[in-house]
């Protein structure tokens, strides 16, 4: 990246308390946004946000956690840069407002209201095993876009985002 533009970010939003195979897919997919060189962000405490993180940070990335509360070290030990906001669940607006995309894995209603913060912001949506949401009308609505895996996942949050991977090395 060129001094003064700022790191691409991937919010990664999930259950506090996930099954292991989704922890595993959060995981893979903080891996897989940092090796893309993006930052991850999360909302910096357990679950879904402690996988994601490790992933990114395991994979020479940045997690930045955006804390419900006010003190920087109730976050992850996986928590790169923690940023307490003393806001409660209304922090999941700063989390999603901060990522040029989001990926939900799993989750409950604290994920489904970060889904729904991020289509009305205007933010592409990945689901990884999430909600699916339904338009008044009772039919799909197409804003949440399901992935299989974590590899899809990851690539169609950057693709709709407009993030460009950098180019591997010439080798």
């Amino acid at each position: 990246m060129a001094p003064g533009r700022p790191r691409p970010c991937v919010a990664v939003v999930g259950a506090a308390e996930p099954d292991p195979g989704l922890a595993e897919q959060a995981y893979r997919v903080g891996a897989l946004v940092a090796r893309a060189g993006a930052v991850v962000v999360t909302g910096g405490l357990g679950g879904v946000m402690e996988a994601a993180s490790r992933g990114a940070a395991e994979a020479g990335g940045l997690a930045v956690g955006l804390l419900p509360g006010g003190d920087r070290r109730a976050a992850n030990p996986w928590v790169g840069l923690a940023l307490p906001t003393g806001l409660g669940e209304a922090r999941n607006v700063l989390v999603v407002r901060a990522a040029d995309a989001v990926v939900a894995v799993g989750g409950g209603y604290g994920t489904l209201s970060e889904v729904a913060l991020a289509l009305k912001l205007g933010r592409p949506v990945v689901g990884l095993g999430t909600w699916g949401l339904l338009r008044p009308d009772g039919q799909p609505d197409p804003g949440v876009v399901p992935a299989s895996d974590p590899e899809s996942a990851v690539g169609a949050a950057l693709a709709l985002a407009g993030i460009r991977p950098p180019a591997p090395p010439d080798g």
